[in-house]
């Protein structure tokens, strides 16, 4: 982060003030503070409303007496969980400070139920930053998935693709410097010259979404076949939201990270090996796609 963006957190930190809202403690500890994500960038919580007694209340005054066979809050929260009940949990909200790598900013903003600022290069100059992955994070092209990645490049390989991405993201940033700034003249534009740049410059936003569809984002790119720069994003996520709201995390990960959920035809072939019946793919009525995923559920 700059010199002036720690000089606003330290203020910040350092003046608390009194409020009548609800205040979950767990967030607390995360206002304010940068968590390090990649080699340059960061998640910080700018502000947040609502707990998991925040989700209750909405449920309780939404079903009304529909919701007093659940007998504690944490009961409520999984029953809703559970049965896809939405609305409760969007009366939570976040709002984040995020420095990402561009490529993986336009991965996240396919996430389209959120509210986005970014950080503009047509106002502002970017700074020097890319992302240059690990060594162990250079891998090939997957030879079954054309969106995952393969075994890891090794030695002089590796060191030639390391060598070419830190030369090019340079070699770009000496010419984007060099188009708005030209000695003696007036330089280009910076919303033209900024087109130089590569996708692996970091560039920041802010981004405010509700407890709701930051479960959806969650559920998606903390998966393990997410892209890794992606995911270790949502890790870093998944962290803060479990000190944010438990009791609504841990239901979270019990039906969303950790479930599963089965087609009509899915079903009916449990049922089927229930009975004691030997089920294949060919009496299944699947194809071999979505019979490869059934077993890896069931099995």
């Amino acid at each position: 982060m700059t010199p002036e963006q720690l000089a606003e957190i330290e203020e910040l930190r350092a003046t608390p003030t009194p409020t009548l809202r609800a205040v979950a403690p767990g967030m607390e500890r995360h206002l304010h503070t940068a968590h390090e994500v990649l080699d340059h960038g960061m998640i910080r919580v700018v502000d947040y409303m609502g707990d998991d007694a925040a989700i209750c209340q909405a449920a309780r005054v939404s079903y009304g007496r529909g919701t007093k066979a659940v007998s504690n809050d944490e009961g409520l929260i999984r029953y809703l969980m559970r049965h896809w009940h939405s609305t409760p949990f969007e009366m939570c909200e976040v709002k984040l400070h995020v420095k990402l790598p561009v490529f993986v900013a336009r991965q996240w903003i396919r996430h389209r139920t959120a509210n986005v600022n970014e950080y503009s290069a047509r106002y502002s100059i970017l700074d020097r930053e890319f992302y240059i992955p690990a060594p162990e994070h250079l891998a090939a092209q997957s030879e079954v998935n054309n969106q995952g990645r393969g075994e890891a490049l090794a030695g002089e390989e590796a060191a030639r693709v390391l060598r070419w991405l830190r030369d090019d993201a340079n070699r770009a940033y000496d010419h984007y410097e060099a188009m708005i700034s030209q000695e003696g003249q007036q330089g280009l534009a910076r919303e033209l010259a900024r087109m130089n740049l590569p996708a692996n410059v970091y560039t920041q936003w802010y981004w405010k979404v509700d407890l709701h569809n930051l479960f959806h984002f969650l559920r998606l790119r903390a998966d393990p076949h997410a892209q890794m720069e992606i995911r270790v994003y949502a890790e870093a996520l998944c962290e803060i939201v479990r000190d944010w709201v438990p009791a609504a995390y841990a239901a979270f990960e019990d039906y969303r990270l950790g479930g599963a959920s089965l087609s009509a035809r899915g079903v009916d072939c449990v049922r089927r090996m229930l009975a004691g019946e030997e089920v294949t793919q060919e009496t299944s009525g699947m194809s071999k796609g979505e019979w490869r995923e059934f077993m890896g559920v069931v099995r």
